[in-house]
């Protein structure tokens, strides 16, 4: 293993004290937020991804509580929407993260910049970085500023695809839906998983996604879209 320079370039100070509301006095630690293991450096985002997902659904579960008077089911869709892969990474590229982070020569030619793991991840860890430094107050609020747009939006309002078919099948008398993967594909940073799901004697859909969950999900609509 290599070690890590200590120095933030500037463009990458300049993006987290304007998205992230802090001052990065510790630079090594935030390179190390920004750090694929792909560059074989000892120190990347791993651990503090580990941290920052844990912080990032507390600061959404307060925000929803304190927001909302919805039951308790209800809470629980929106939180596991706002928090899942596909918002962090659809979060990370609205902010530009993909131009900050530091790939391997193989992760950045496999595409590891539009990945939705590596861009979910490093924003996860660059909240665990926050917290770390400054606390959980600046944490809530770099999240706050982050996803304001995706809690004010429908993100978890809907109900979720894979309940929608589920309830579409007993509604209209047919077996459940079954799920089965059809291909998994790609290096360990960027695999792909293709889901099928059929309903016996309908027909079936398929999705391709960066998580089996996600593939599932996405399944599930485009049957509903074709045949609901």
């Amino acid at each position: 293993m290599t070690g890590m320079a200590s120095e933030l370039p500037d463009s990458a100070r300049a993006f987290i004290v304007h998205h992230a509301g802090v001052e990065p006095d510790d630079e090594a630690l935030w390179l190390e937020a920004l750090t694929h293991g792909s560059t074989g450096h000892e120190r990347n985002y791993e651990r503090l991804e580990f941290l920052g997902d844990r912080v990032l659904g507390l600061c959404v579960a307060e925000w929803l509580f304190a927001s909302s008077g919805e039951a308790e089911g209800k809470l629980s869709q929106r939180l596991n929407a706002l928090v899942s892969r596909a918002t962090c990474a659809r979060v990370a590229r609205s902010v530009g993260l993909g131009e900050h982070m530091l790939l391997g020569k193989q992760a950045r030619d496999d595409g590891g910049k539009e990945s939705d793991n590596i861009l979910g991840d490093v924003m996860e860890a660059l909240i665990g970085a926050c917290f770390v430094e400054h606390g959980f107050e600046s944490a809530k609020a770099m999240v706050r500023k982050l996803w304001a747009e995706e809690v004010e939006g429908k993100a978890g309002k809907r109900k979720h695809p894979k309940s929608a078919l589920q309830e579409w099948t007993v509604g209209n008398k047919h077996r459940m839906p079954e799920y089965s993967l059809v291909e998994r594909s790609g290096p360990d940073h960027n695999l792909r998983f293709t889901v099928r799901v059929e309903v016996h004697g309908i027909g079936e859909a398929q999705a391709t996604s960066s998580s089996k969950q996600d593939a599932e999900t996405l399944a599930a609509e485009e049957f509903m879209r074709k045949f609901a």
